[in-house]
């Protein structure tokens, strides 16, 4: 996969149904690469399963059935050369609470690595410096450097949730979903994974789902507004809080519903 006129990810037309239950309506965004773009809206807006979308985890429901275009990269993710393997590869995904293998630290961050290798493929050395490359590059080599062998179970809730996105860097993404990553920690986690992303943005594309209105605003680079299963409103950051030019964006800015 390759970039495109600098865009990470477009949809055009995407609608989603779960069963009878339609949760997306002809959901036209474009994402650029590089930047940190957040999903906002009130509960049940459709901003997961969107996100969900980019790398076709819904579909692990036999009863989501979509319609429309997804291009990450350039690419259709729906064309039938598509490999999910390596599309999740591309598109890594963080959840809401962290979610370490029950293992150590060192084997967390080796995990995808060692199945998508062939077997006696990966050279010791080789597993040792694409732990340290990802720890250093979340923040966390100098903190865990002697606890490598520790199981991940046992860090605090900051440093798990780094360590998750820690995992997806050996299969070197191109972009990095996260789903309300912060919801689980206090606030001084909460900042601490806002500038890791900071640290990250530009390497990678971000797409963030949050419903933390201060996190967007402080977080982001561009917003998209999400009401009903429907985009409302897509614009830089500053700008849609600002300057909305939907009256539905501003009243939910202001708190008015969600």
């Amino acid at each position: 996969m390759s970039t495109t006129e600098g865009l990470a990810i477009e949809t055009r037309r995407l609608d989603l149904w779960y069963s009878a239950f339609q949760a997306l309506y002809e959901v036209n965004v474009r994402i650029e690469a590089g930047r940190i773009t957040s999903l906002i809206g009130p509960s049940g807006c459709g901003k997961t399963t969107l996100l969900r979308c980019f790398n076709r985890v819904n579909e692990r429901y036999p009863y989501v059935r979509t319609q429309g275009e997804i291009r990450v990269l350039g690419k259709n993710i729906y064309d039938p050369d598509v490999s999910l393997i390596e599309l999740r590869k591309a598109v890594g995904m963080v959840f809401q609470r962290p979610n370490p293998l029950p293992i150590s630290v060192y084997e967390n961050v080796v995990f995808g690595l060692r199945i998508h290798s062939p077997r006696g493929e990966l050279k010791r050395a080789a597993l040792d410096e694409a732990v340290e490359r990802a720890l250093t590059e979340v923040g966390l080599w100098k903190d865990l450097k002697d606890r490598l062998h520790d199981r991940a179970t046992t860090l605090q809730l900051e440093q798990q949730q780094k360590l998750c996105i820690a995992r997806l860097l050996p299969l070197k993404p191109d972009i990095i979903l996260m789903d309300e990553p912060c919801s689980a920690l206090d606030v001084e986690g909460t900042r601490a994974i806002e500038e890791l992303m900071f640290e990250l943005r530009g390497r990678y594309t971000i797409v963030i789902v949050t419903h933390n209105m201060a996190q967007a605003r402080r977080a982001s680079d561009e917003c998209i507004f999400m009401l009903l299963g429907k985009v409302i409103e897509h614009a830089r950051t500053a700008d849609l809080f600002l300057s909305p030019r939907e009256t539905r964006t501003a009243e939910y800015i202001e708190g008015r519903y969600g």
